[in-house]
């Protein structure tokens, strides 16, 4: 059986993405009845347009609960149009189908991957390290939105650390394990391999992984540039934060015994950024026609978003409670290999990329990294943390800007 005929297992997690739905969907006509006399548990912002509906209705001399039939239909339309989306996305026939590059390096469940082999003579080579919890794919995410494959027809030689799932090994693993051991092996061997310091690029998490490897091992690299890369964890929400830390408390002892926290987990805890975001995407999905480009494009970006990775269930630690409860970063105690990462010790050109429309990453706290690191460039696209590198407008305000900056540690002119 191929997997165009598998009916996927996304939006993960399934359940809960549709208990959000049916819970607020089905108690709009409740919410009828507190639409006069105020519902106490309504946001600031939902309360204040609750008035003006309440003002316009009275304006216009109609009961509130006369619009029950109004609202009942109107639920009724919503959750067909986010089922109908969803049932459409689960048996799509879309299959990423882009053969992998040469691997020129493994270790464990990680690998090196060439994407630059075919490249014309001369190319400059740059290596990008992604996130630990998304499959590093998202940079070769198909055939029309690739950024890796389009830097090798630009005079780059792209190679990509695909850190894989953890086995065995990786479960035991700490940040430093990959920054200091696993990343900073698969860069000695390609600088060896090249016979040259290289560039490094990490994208989001992976730009905190890139500068603590640029830290421990300087002379390996010739430039560190950073996708979306978080530094400051409170810079614009500490409750969010905190959130995040105090969601890691209850997998506490389920951690000692996986080894790793769960991708369902961790999807549960995206979906708190915007719980409604599934039901806004999968109700405009229904209304495309499922063989246009745009359809395509959402199934590929969305199996990439189903097919996470877990993480290592102390590298879950230091990111949630130390990263996101503590804001270790920035007061300095974040150590690696016992160290703190000190990122104005960095003495390489620095190419920071900070799309102003990140709700991932808040534009605050990548502008603190760049800000700590000196001489750093930074340029400040207009676009989302995931369209930087995927959507239509990436390659004007992305790809073009950071290929530009790789090219200036072409090996001819250094």
């Amino acid at each position: 059986m191929t997997r165009a005929r598998l009916l996927r297992r996304g939006p993960r997690p399934l359940a809960l993405h549709m208990a959000v739905v049916l819970n607020v969907l089905l108690s709009s006509p409740t919410g009828l009845l507190f639409l006069k006399s105020g519902f106490p548990l309504w946001k600031p912002g939902v309360r204040d347009r609750a008035s003006a509906l309440v003002d316009a209705l009275e304006q216009s001399k109609i009961n509130a609960l006369t619009l029950a039939p109004e609202v009942d239909r109107e639920m009724r339309r919503r959750l067909g149009a986010i089922f109908t989306g969803m049932e459409r996305y689960r048996h799509h026939h879309y299959v990423r189908d882009l053969p992998d590059p040469p691997t020129i390096w493994t270790e464990g469940a990680s690998r090196l991957l060439d994407y630059g082999e075919s490249s014309s003579d001369g190319p400059t080579p740059v290596l990008f390290v992604p996130s630990l919890v998304n499959r590093a794919y998202i940079l070769d995410l198909s055939q029309e939105r690739s950024l890796l494959r389009w830097l090798t027809k630009r005079g780059v030689r792209p190679f990509l650390l695909d850190w894989g799932y953890p086995g065995p090994r990786e479960r035991r693993f700490t940040l430093t394990d990959y920054i200091v051991g696993r990343l900073t092996r698969a860069l000695e061997a390609l600088t060896h391999r090249l016979g040259r310091p290289i560039p490094i690029v990490g994208y989001c998490m992976g730009g905190l992984l890139a500068l603590g490897a640029a830290l421990h091992r300087p002379q390996l690299v010739s430039g560190l540039g950073l996708l979306a890369t978080p530094w400051d964890f409170h810079a614009e929400d500490a409750g969010m934060g905190r959130m995040a830390a105090s969601f890691f408390a209850p997998w506490g002892p389920a951690l000692e015994a996986w080894g790793e926290l769960p991708v369902d987990a961790l999807q549960t805890m995206f979906a708190q950024l915007d719980p409604w975001l599934i039901a806004r995407k999968f109700s405009q999905f229904a209304r495309m026609d499922p063989e246009s480009p745009q359809a395509k494009a959402f199934v590929a970006l969305e199996d990439w978003l189903n097919d996470g990775v877990p993480l290592a269930a102390q590298v879950a630690r230091d990111c949630l409670v130390g990263w996101y409860g503590r804001n270790d970063a920035v007061t300095g105690n974040w150590l690696i290999a016992g160290l703190p990462v000190e990122p104005q010790r960095i003495m390489v050109p620095t190419l920071a990329l900070i799309p102003t429309n990140d709700r991932i990453v808040p534009p605050s706290s990548a502008t603190a990294l760049a800000k700590a690191i000196p001489g750093a460039e930074t340029l400040t696209p207009a676009i989302g943390h995931i369209g930087m590198v995927v959507s239509a407008g990436a390659e004007a305000s992305v790809w073009r800007p950071l290929a530009d900056w790789v090219k200036r540690f072409d090996a001819r002119n250094t």
